[in-house]
């Protein structure tokens, strides 16, 4: 949205270094985006129409590797496949069973949306594989739409989703940490919200310097606290399994026998069994730093997501061999109750488990967070300070921070409830609107590289998928919240005309963005610094 505060020859350091930029160093042309030569270092490709034409690459500017300060490619297939699972499952799967259930009103019914989600996660993370691997620049939606539709509806997803979204979904998740650390501590009664309130603030600061202080240190809490989870899923399901041999089958037999749900209540039920699968889509985030991404993202995603499936509904049947249905839903922690019928005095593994794997699903969103600021402010759509980067440990640290900032003002102004009903409408609507992308461009990029093509059906699918879950609950049940988000939508449009369309520039914002680059050392990936 601004322009670089620092002169085109010179990037000035906290440190007091003066250094030449890649121009000087260099002695070529300089394009816009800080690249070398007519067109940069991924200039142009033979256009395969057979023309002879040639083309630009999809990928946004900044961030290449000839530059000193980049982002580096050090998240590899375990890795990948571990911030998919470890954001997937955070507390949904322990939480959500109840309201799902009561929602539906039948085991069966239940079940089958429960294995739906994970058809529909996989389907959405497949297409959204074929976008990542066609233009591997970080920023996911944001980028995906700045190639299909231009740049306003690039700006109104990173508007929604850098000042809510993302945040919500911290907040959500840091909330539900806090309940379950809490309650471990708190045995006759509610725990204070404030103290709840004050756990999630202190949560989200060290996940917050987890991130800022090393890429490597936040993916290795990642790979650490989702085999920590996985753990606690198979307590969960080999209790589930002792139960089944005894004999406990009851409530399991006759699946089918509640009252068939109408169709709002469907896509109401189907709200609260995605939430427990979010996360599907946050490898794409992070693209410019995945290891050959053309394999390692499709491949991450197609381990993951059946893998968090399989999980899931194991551990739904693992719920009903241990409860009743009626039971399931008067409980406001699914995964304590389980504990406190299976594990006897080991019950404290439970809410252990949960806030390990809440802390490592936020941990996750940050991780993913950070990069959608990055890339969008990198081209102008955010505060030009967002797309800057540390000096030394390359890591995106302005961007971490101010999701953070309103993550944590989300935690004390919000309750769970409220932030996951706006996340789940809104979310849906760019969702479709990344399906939609992807059929687009067959149609309009035709001769773009594809390493992973995924068939024209899936999208075609998901978007009809995502459109019902969009129209149902408002015609089901008319909220005046569902008009509140397509208003704040669009409000976006405010900011972007005269910031971005326009390009104007209020004076001081010169003077702050220079103040937040010498306080946190950070640089702008076109930079060509010269450093140790």
């Amino acid at each position: 949205m601004y322009q670089h505060v620092l002169p085109n020859t010179t990037n000035i350091f906290s440190n007091g270094q003066s250094v030449p930029n890649k121009a000087t160093l260099n002695g070529g042309t300089t394009c816009t985006n800080g690249s070398i030569g007519p067109e940069g270092p991924e200039a142009t490709e033979t256009d395969s129409s057979g023309t002879g034409g040639m083309r630009k690459s999809l990928e946004r500017k900044g961030s290449a590797p000839n530059d000193a300060v980049h982002l580096q490619r050090r998240v590899g297939l375990f890795s990948g496949v571990a911030l998919i699972v470890g954001t997937m499952i955070g507390s949904g799967i322990f939480v959500s069973p109840s309201g799902l259930l009561a929602r539906t009103g039948s085991v069966g019914v239940s079940f089958i949306i429960w294995l739906a989600c994970g058809v529909l996660s996989l389907m959405g993370a497949l297409a959204y594989a074929e976008l990542g691997t066609m233009n591997t620049s970080s920023g996911a939606e944001w980028a995906y739409f700045m190639d299909a539709y231009g740049p306003a509806p690039a700006f109104l997803f990173s508007w929604v989703s850098t000042l809510v979204l993302k945040p919500s979904q911290m907040a959500i998740i840091c909330l539900s940490f806090a309940q379950y650390a809490v309650e471990a501590f708190v045995s006759e009664c509610d725990p204070p919200m404030s103290v709840v309130k004050m756990v999630a603030l202190v949560a989200i600061v060290m996940i917050l310097f987890v991130n800022c202080y090393s890429v490597n240190l936040g993916m290795a809490v990642q790979n650490v606290f989702t085999a920590a989870k996985l753990v606690a899923v198979l307590i969960v399901i080999c209790g589930g399994a002792w139960k089944l041999i005894q004999g406990n089958t009851q409530h399991l037999a006759n699946a089918f026998n509640g009252p068939t749900p109408n169709v709002g209540a469907v896509a109401t039920a189907f709200y609260t069994g995605l939430w427990a699968y979010d996360g599907w889509n946050n490898l794409n985030y992070v693209t410019e730093e995945i290891k050959n991404p053309s394999k390692n993202l499709p491949r991450s995603i197609v381990i993951g997501i059946p893998l968090v499936t399989l999980c899931y509904a194991l551990i739904n049947i693992s719920y009903l061999a241990a409860m009743s249905p009626t039971e399931m839903v008067q409980s406001e922690a699914v995964a304590v109750t389980f504990g406190n019928r299976i594990l006897g005095v080991m019950a404290w593994l439970m809410p252990l488990s949960v806030t390990v794997s809440t802390f490592g699903s936020a941990n996750g969103t940050l991780f993913a967070a950070g990069r959608l600021c990055f890339a969008a402010s990198r081209e102008g759509h955010l505060l030009d300070i967002l797309s800057y980067v540390h000096v030394r440990r390359l890591t995106p640290a302005p961007g971490l921070i101010f999701h953070s900032l309103i993550a944590a003002a989300m935690v004390l102004y919000g309750t769970i409830d409220s932030l996951i009903d706006f996340f789940s409408f809104t979310a849906w609507i760019f969702y479709g609107g990344s399906m939609l992308a992807l059929i687009v461009m067959r149609f309009t990029k035709p001769n773009y590289p594809r390493p992973y093509k995924v068939p024209i059906i899936i999208p075609v699918v998901v978007l009809v998928i995502s459109m019902y879950l969009v129209v149902a609950p408002i015609i089901d049940s008319p909220r005046i919240e569902y008009l509140y988000a397509l208003l704040f939508i669009f409000a976006g449009l405010i900011f972007y005309i005269p910031f971005v369309k326009l390009g104007m520039t209020p004076r001081f914002m010169n003077k702050v963005t220079l103040f937040l680059q010498l306080l946190l050392e950070v640089v702008p990936t076109s930079s060509m610094a010269l450093f140790d």
